[in-house]
């Protein structure tokens, strides 16, 4: 069976369907559910003509959905010029491709979709070679399916474009060779990236992450933080490859804000692990930032997304942790009376800010908590400095706090408030002295 080619002048007609299994209940609304489906589905610019939310005592191991839904949806996909069904969930390959085979149009699920939005929103080349791993390792697990030819599929492994039909043992073969490829390429991505870290761990800049479900608003945030003129829309994985940008807090001092890819619900296996390496950026920020849509109605369920795929990283018990800040976000789009609630609510709170990354309430409170929690890190040290390296001196007024100095002859005796990573780099140029 052809792929379909998504026209950049005709959008795709789809159909997207949620079944609600009675033995596996997920989101509380089923329409909360639905309305992310539907975001996903503009994400990638499909032509929703046709949406149901399908109750169902159990799934089918055959083709998922029982023959008389199937029977019922036929006659209304073929009506509605529709030629794209998106199952919001995860199919079998056997499932895929006997719905297939009973409706004659293409099939995808949720994974499959999620992998085609990455696949069109990375930009930098180690997100290309992250997606394009992802889609192999799904593809592989489908080589039941005769429409599988990598020879011949469109710029990077899509889903939707670039027909084609080939011997499984053929495309079994041309995935693995890829795969290794990959692999190979993503190692020597993860060395540069690795050096890059060390460079930075050098210069003692602090890195602040902004994590968070998709379309919480990190991107957003981060630009009116950094005034970076990152790309942000009200689309689900509006950012996929990081964006670091150096900013100044209320101090004077420099940070390194990160913005990361977004979390979802079902996050495809696929993605966690060709995504691992660029979200152990998280794992070495001094301070993790997880910003909140409070706008959603399912905003406690996204919180627990997240932190379940912090959990897996590594960052066990991530709430307890003193750099860990919850940024409630979208403040501007709740009534005034929820607004003030948070507000006052998160006044008292040493690890929660109440802020609208649109128009920047609630940012300088941020800025602020983002500094004591560096500072809290800090110890009291000694150092002695030359009189005439005044480059130095410039560097220790603007990357410590200064307590107190004293002139010996040439020599400079310097007080100091300072971080974990300007003692670091201390260290490499003058004796210190821990003050107790």
């Amino acid at each position: 069976m052809a792929y379909i080619e998504i026209n950049q002048n005709q959008q795709t007609r789809t159909a997207v369907v949620l079944p609600n299994v009675s033995s596996k209940p997920s989101f509380s609304d089923a329409e909360s559910k639905m309305a992310e489906a539907l975001g996903l589905a503009k994400a990638i610019n499909l032509d929703v003509a046709y949406t149901e939310i399908i109750k169902l005592r159990e799934v089918k191991p055959a083709a998922y959905f029982s023959k008389g839904f199937i029977d019922r949806v036929k006659p209304i996909f073929e009506s509605e010029g529709i030629n794209l069904l998106v199952v919001d969930a995860s199919l079998t390959p056997i499932q895929q491709r006997n719905l297939e085979k009973a409706l004659k149009i293409k099939v995808i699920d949720r994974t499959a979709l999620i992998l085609e939005i990455f696949g069109e929103r990375a930009k930098t080349k180690e997100g290309k070679l992250q997606v394009e791993l992802a889609h192999l390792t799904y593809q592989r697990s489908r080589l039941v399916r005769s429409w599988t030819h990598l020879e011949r599929q469109r710029g990077g492994a899509g889903f939707l474009g670039g027909p084609g039909e080939t011997q499984i043992e053929l495309d079994r073969r041309i995935i693995d060779d890829k795969i290794v490829r990959i692999k190979k390429e993503l190692e020597k991505v993860k060395k540069t990236r690795e050096l890059q870290r060390s460079a930075r761990k050098k210069i003692p800049y602090p890195v602040v992450a902004l994590v968070g479900y998709t379309n919480a608003g990190k991107s957003t945030l981060f630009n009116y933080l950094a005034s970076a003129g990152v790309f942000a829309e009200n689309l689900l994985f509006a950012t996929l490859d990081p964006t670091m940008r150096r900013i100044n807090l209320p101090s004077g001092k420099e940070i390194i804000l990160s913005d990361t890819v977004g979390f979802i619900s079902d996050l495809p296996h696929e993605l966690i692990m060709s995504f691992r390496a660029t979200l152990e950026e998280v794992l070495e920020a001094d301070v993790i930032i997880h910003v909140r849509d409070m706008s959603n109605s399912d905003n406690l369920l996204q919180k627990k997304d997240v932190l379940s795929v912090l959990h897996n990283l590594g960052l066990k018990n991530i709430e307890n942790d003193n750099n860990y800040i919850e940024v409630l976000n979208k403040i501007d789009l709740l009534p005034e009376d929820d607004k003030k609630y948070l507000s006052e609510t998160t006044s008292r709170s040493n690890n929660a800010v109440a802020v609208s990354s649109i128009t920047g309430e609630g940012t300088p409170l941020l800025l602020n908590m983002i500094d004591k929690k560096l500072s809290a890190n800090f110890q009291d040290i000694e150092v002695k400095v030359n009189a005439a390296d005044g480059k130095l001196l410039a560097w220790l007024y603007k990357n410590a706090d200064v307590l107190s100095t004293q002139t010996v002859g040439e020599l400079i005796i310097l007080k100091l408030k300072a971080d974990t990573a300007t003692i670091s780099r201390l260290k490499n140029k003058i004796q210190i002295k821990t003050l107790d």
